[in-house]
């Protein structure tokens, strides 16, 4: 999926879309996605202006976004008007190691579980398949 078909699946737009590519993903099961860090971003500017670290919130947030398409896809359905699909919860996040300008995020999600609505994924962020990130995330489709 290049960005505009990102932007179908997904409400966020910039600054607060942060997926640039999704290079495989299998609905019901799983899907990888590109983040790629640069020192343009707008967080940087006041998160550490002398040692740019990406927010481990962002990290996380990026890594809901890539789940909420994968939601999306496994359902068979797009945003619209009356319902998306909102984060619920978050269980167990870690963070290994800091995400700097330069970067590339690969960013994982595993469909855990999904019933009436209600989705469960694994999730982690790399960098050169180092771990950067990893929780369980709980994502809601509601109506709006």
């Amino acid at each position: 999926m290049d960005i505009v078909e990102i932007m179908q699946h997904l409400p966020h737009r910039f600054p607060f879309l942060l997926v640039d590519r999704i290079v495989e993903c299998i609905p019901g099961k799983s899907i990888k996605g590109v983040k790629n860090v640069t020192a343009n971003e707008p967080f940087f500017q006041g998160h550490f202006p002398y040692y740019p670290v990406m927010p481990g919130v962002l990290i996380i947030e990026a890594l809901a976004q890539v789940s909420l398409i994968l939601f999306y896809e496994t359902i068979d359905r797009l945003p619209n008007d009356r319902s998306r699909i909102f984060l619920a919860g978050i269980d167990a996040a870690r963070f290994k190691r800091q995400v700097l300008p330069g970067d590339q995020l690969l960013l994982e999600a595993t469909e855990r579980r999904l019933v009436r609505g209600v989705g469960k994924f694994s999730v982690r962020a790399s960098v050169r398949d180092s771990l950067v990130a990893e929780a369980q995330l709980l994502a809601a489709l509601r109506d709006v």
